[in-house]
């Protein structure tokens, strides 16, 4: 059965979306995501996937107290992404109760330090974030496009001992316009043993079933949640 995980993007300590990654199109849901939190654990959620974006452009944790509260007053499965750049952070981010952390730019730019993470804190732990634009690796809170591709990015670090990888279309994200299913679906196919979380543009419980059809790990959704796409009674098959 597919994961399903919703996301808490956060800005200033506040739950928010962006569009396509543009900090300029940003809209606030709820100023307390802790609220939030409580409300998706009450409808059967499990996991949760939180992302400090002031964090990402920083490139250091900087709402950390917020992943503490989170922790501290529920028992949701979380993983933390949202500049993680050393050691330090990642050891406040497990502190702070995350139980995994999801390691982005940094895997793209410090491959050596990120494999040292596998080793060191184990493949359940580290998740690979590989946000991609036009089957290119996208990076720095997507600013910036690098030079590899999705598949290549993924089976490099399948061989270094990774196992998961939330894989999120920037072009897609937060648009509501569907996810991209039939690139998820081929890296399913080309790369059984990497377990794909699918992030962006998910708006609609088909998308969701059509994922679970290509053999998707696992869903992050935002937008669709808090725009009312998409409801927590519908998801409960997927709950249990």
């Amino acid at each position: 059965m597919i994961k399903i995980i919703p996301a808490i993007d956060i800005i200033n300590g506040q739950c928010v979306r962006l569009s396509e990654g543009d900090f300029t199109r940003q809209k606030t849901y709820d100023t307390s995501p802790l609220e939030v939190a409580k409300r998706y654990e009450a409808s059967g959620i499990t996991y949760l996937h939180v992302v400090d974006l002031d964090g990402a452009r920083a490139r250091k944790p900087v709402n950390m107290v917020v992943l503490e509260s989170i922790a501290a007053h529920t028992s949701l499965k979380i993983d933390f992404g949202g500049g993680i750049q050393s050691d330090e952070a990642i050891e406040m981010a497990f502190n702070a109760g995350a139980s995994q952390i999801t390691a982005g730019s940094i895997a793209v730019r410090e491959p050596a330090t990120v494999t040292s993470w596998l080793q060191k804190y184990g493949p359940e732990r580290i998740i690979i974030g590989a946000d991609f634009k036009d089957n290119t690796i996208s990076i720095n809170a997507w600013a910036e496009q690098s030079s590899l591709t999705l598949k290549s990015f993924i089976s490099d670090y399948l061989a270094k001992g990774a196992k998961n990888f939330i894989c999120t279309d920037v072009s897609k994200d937060g648009m509501l316009q569907g996810p991209a299913t039939s690139t998820y679906q081929e890296l399913t196919q080309n790369l059984p043993l990497a377990n794909i979380i699918a992030s962006g543009g998910v708006t609609t419980m088909q998308d969701i079933d059509d994922l679970q059809a290509a053999n998707v790990h696992g869903v992050i959704i935002g937008k669709a949640i808090y725009e009312g796409t998409i409801l927590f009674p519908d998801l409960k098959p997927y709950l249990c």
